[in-house]
């Protein structure tokens, strides 16, 4: 059965190859190929930029996940719409969510694609938040809730714009961003809801936070190691809970030692701190929670989508991830890959 005619070939990105320091143009080729075959085939519709593609362009990533193959299009978080199908389970028409990113168009099993209930949230691509990362690290690795002082580094990154709102959603009395300059750091409170955030580049983080939280911090959600986690040990109160997401500080440059950050050992110890490292291999039960818990803060307007929406299909996809790496965007960054009737919320977009 076929929801729509289709091409005979479509557009995909390939690694070209392996970067030599940060990815450059001609490391990523846009090619026309044949449409690829399977059980299942999915005109694709949005994709979810993410810094991490960039350690995955490596022969060697820190990451716990195999590098991107040279010759062949990357892996990326991607929605669209089944237009042919063999399998009853995911039918002709329906909403699915996979990994076959950087192409106009994906096929395999059915089992490769996961069907998303259209009705639930505003847009498909409410569905590519990075909520399920940020919902197990503030929810379930930190427990952030009624009373919390919360510091989210890396405010304005995908996975930070959604933690803190997620910590004032659950009764958070004081939740505090920090950001890459002073027009994000205002998005954060002016937009997001953030209580106060700061400028990084503004002075030392130690103290920058202590300004904003005089009398200590009860959670810290950290998306970038280096010295603002240094400053999170020293302004934690006894039994705080540290959520371990992320090192920007050095994943983004050819220094790694900069996301290394010095743990102060002895302070540690006598407050009893609780650190989290946490890596993200979510369950479909958990990524079927948080969107369910996403609509319905939607819905009550406790929370925006904070995004960024980028034009320009699989081919503006390699500029799209050096912008993204230069951080010149806002909360979760979104690749329209091909048309379709999509309903866009603008609330927290940039």
């Amino acid at each position: 059965m076929t929801y729509e005619p289709v091409p005979a070939t479509h557009r995909e990105v390939r690694l070209a190859r392996r970067p030599s320091g940060a990815p450059a143009p001609g490391d990523l080729e846009v090619v026309e190929a044949p449409l690829p075959e399977g059980e299942v085939l999915v005109r694709n519709e949005w994709m979810l930029m993410a810094s991490a593609y960039r350690e995955l362009m490596k022969e060697r990533p820190g990451l716990p996940l195999p590098p991107f193959p040279v010759g062949e299009a990357p892996t990326g978080r991607t929605v669209g719409t089944v237009v042919r199908s063999q399998d009853p389970a995911v039918p002709v028409g329906a909403l699915v969510e996979h990994f076959q990113g950087w192409r106009e168009y994906a096929a395999g099993p059915g089992g490769a694609f996961a069907v998303r209930d259209r009705d639930l949230l505003p847009g498909p691509e409410y569905f590519l938040s990075n909520g399920p990362t940020a919902w197990l690290g503030m929810a379930g690795m930190a427990e952030a809730g009624p009373g919390d002082v919360v510091f989210v580094s890396g405010a304005t990154s995908g996975v930070g714009s959604v933690a803190g709102q997620i910590a004032k959603a659950r009764g958070a009395r004081r939740v505090i961003g920090s950001a890459g300059s002073k027009e994000k750091a205002e998005y954060l409170v002016e937009e997001l809801g953030f209580d106060a955030a700061f400028d990084r580049h503004d002075g030392p983080a130690l103290d920058l936070l202590r300004e904003l939280a005089p009398d200590g911090i009860d959670v810290f959600f950290d998306n970038t190691g280096g010295e603002q986690f240094e400053a999170a040990v020293q302004l934690a109160r006894p039994g705080a809970r540290f959520a371990l997401c992320g090192a920007l500080a050095g994943q983004n440059g050819d220094d790694t030692s900069a996301g290394r950050p010095r743990l102060d050992l002895l302070t540690a110890i006598s407050r009893q701190l609780v650190l989290r490292p946490f890596a993200c291999f979510h369950t479909p039960d958990q990524i079927d929670g948080w969107n369910r818990q996403f609509a319905q803060w939607l819905d009550e307007g406790r929370f925006v989508y904070p995004r960024t929406v980028v034009e320009g299909g699989v081919a503006g996809a390699p500029q799209a991830l050096f912008d993204l790496l230069d951080r010149k965007f806002y909360g979760n960054v979104l690749l329209r890959l091909t048309g379709g009737t999509d309903r866009i919320d603008e609330g927290g977009s940039r």
